[in-house]
């Protein structure tokens, strides 16, 4: 399975961040770590949702369709 992930920062709450991966409980646990460095800087982060795939290339479109406009509010009203 891949997971398509979206988080929140807990202290800005206006940042979110969308990823993937296979692992998510570690990938989570590496970002509240500060081992990324695109979420370091607004850690703590909660995990708002997340959607699980068996194909990898749909995961993949799915990640991208949310890091745009549309998909940034379509993940904000469904997640």
């Amino acid at each position: 399975m891949k997971y398509v992930y979206m988080l929140q920062s807990i202290p800005y709450p206006e940042r979110y961040y969308v990823g993937s991966t296979s692992d998510l409980k570690v990938r989570f646990a590496e970002h509240n770590k500060g081992h990324s460095l695109h979420t370091k800087k607004f850690l703590p982060w909660k995990l708002e949702g997340y959607i699980a795939f068996s194909d990898p290339d749909k995961a993949d479109k799915f990640e991208a369709y949310l890091k745009t406009a549309s998909g940034r509010t379509f993940a904000k009203r469904h997640f």
